[in-house]
């Protein structure tokens, strides 16, 4: 059996006391290594006479991996953990993000300026010219991050409480890779009349909406909705962020294996509100031979089941009329593009596929299939993952399609800004290409300037900019 690979996502820093004596660090990392962790880091010895003290870093992968671990040190004899510290869970406590203020407050002059009475006078020019509050308030910069909590990161309906954590990293992606203060709206409702209520009321803070987690079909009405009646740009991430960067992957992953868009066969597994938005971007760019499977089976015309979207989906997908399960339908496929669940897709079925098949595994936080497991047959993977090459992940697009978008004061973000933002996203990989590169990362400095780049002068030309 294929082990998992240790991750970040499940390290562990620990404190151990250890016997003063020759081997027992060496014992302590055979045990370690044992039970198929990974020791990331030791942070240095303290002596204290017959015993030292050592603190050591620990990738695991999963909670009972974590477990596992412990128990092998506890085993070891001379060996006492005095400290065990899930590095997750201690990053979290007290919250991700702050705010900040971009003024000195040092003196009663300053006070009179930036509060009382100063800020009336900009306040009274703002209620003289409205379009003002774009450039002398924090709309210039500031997008709302809003969820309800119903489809978290592949974990499901969990809830306003529970999606905050997920709502303040990407807080933090957007300051750190776009410049964008983003600020997250968790709120307590489903009821999409309410939502859209609500988000409109934002409007006079916030100079764009992401939507962010937010389950199908809801997701839909709600965009459509905001979009039409906000005059400033409405996203829905997990839809379009996520078209955007799977279409950038597709993009260089076809040249890899030297296919053409018309002619592959591409199955998906889930055809939610990601699912339906990729395959759309992806019949934009020319495909034609599409079939998604749900956890009901194969999508198709015959299903009495579906809902507005699905309906849409099954009308213009699905050539063949198929029925049945993926392992029906995934046989000569050149494709699969994973937005659902963890192990819906088995090594038999990849080894169906046609030759060099392309495979995007990419529910999170635990894949369709395990790429170790594929890693011999498939000629190019990419997961959700940032322990796995080839991570499909939104941060390549939202932070500079906003940034694009705030600084051409574009009302909106249409279909051309997307589709630049995709192209910007695959050139940026250039002659780098390759089976374990078809998407930069991103810590590449390059992404968010030529996105934000693409996507105003997409805006530009689509004449969606507010007059400055």
């Amino acid at each position: 059996m294929t082990r998992q690979t240790p991750s970040p996502a499940f390290s562990i820093r620990t404190r151990l006391s250890m016997v003063n004596e020759p081997g027992t660090l060496g014992r302590v990392a055979v045990a370690i290594g044992d039970v198929g962790a990974n020791i990331t880091a030791l942070e240095g010895f303290t002596v204290h006479g017959a015993v030292l003290h050592d603190d050591i870093t620990i990738y695991c992968y999963s909670l009972d991996h974590q477990n596992e671990v412990r128990q092998a040190i506890e085993d070891l004899e001379g060996v006492e953990i005095l400290e065990w510290d899930d590095r997750v869970h201690s990053l979290h406590e007290g919250g991700k993000i702050a705010v900040v203020s971009k003024s000195e407050l040092t003196d009663m002059d300053d006070l009179a300026m930036l509060y009382t009475p100063g800020v009336a006078r900009e306040c009274r020019a703002i209620a003289a010219d409205p379009a003002r509050s774009f450039t002398h308030t924090i709309r210039k910069n500031t997008v709302a991050i809003v969820s309800d909590g119903t489809a978290v990161l592949g974990l499901g309906n969990i809830g306003p409480r529970a999606a905050m954590p997920v709502m303040e990293g990407k807080a933090q992606l957007f300051k750190h890779f776009g410049g964008v203060d983003a600020f997250p709206i968790c709120i307590d409702t489903t009821d999409p009349d309410e939502i859209v209520s609500l988000v409109q009321k934002l409007e006079p803070t916030f100079g764009g909406i992401n939507l962010e987690d937010i389950a199908a079909p809801q997701a839909f009405d709600i965009e459509e909705r905001l979009a039409a009646s906000m005059d400033i740009p409405v996203f829905h991430d997990d839809q379009h962020g996520t078209a955007i960067v799977v279409v950038a992957a597709l993009i260089n992953a076809l040249k890899i294996v030297g296919k053409d868009i018309a002619d592959i066969k591409l199955v998906t597994a889930g055809v939610g509100a990601a699912g339906i938005a990729v395959m759309k971007m992806v019949m934009a760019l020319g495909a034609t031979h599409i079939i998604g499977v749900d956890h009901a089976g194969v999508v198709h015309e015959g299903r009495e089941d579906l809902d507005s979207s699905k309906r849409w989906f099954a009308e213009n997908t699905n050539p063949d009329k198929l029925e049945g399960s993926i392992t029906d339908v995934i046989a000569g496929a050149d494709v699969f593009v994973g937005l659902s669940a963890p192990n819906v897709l088995t090594v038999d079925d990849v080894r169906s596929m046609a030759p060099n098949p392309i495979v995007f595994a990419m529910a999170n936080p635990d894949p369709e299939i395990r790429p170790e497991l594929i890693k011999d047959i498939a000629a190019v993977i990419a997961t959700g993952r940032s322990d796995f090459p080839n991570q499909i992940n939104n941060v390549l697009a939202f932070p500079g399609i906003f940034r694009g978008a705030l600084d051409a004061r574009a009302r909106r973000i249409t279909e051309n800004m997307k589709l630049a933002a995709a192209h910007a996203i695959a050139d940026v990989v250039g002659e780098d290409l390759s089976p374990v590169h078809i998407i930069p990362t991103v810590f590449d400095a390059r992404v968010a300037p030529a996105v934000a780049a693409a996507a105003r002068a997409a805006a530009v030309a689509d004449g969606v900019c507010r007059e400055a």
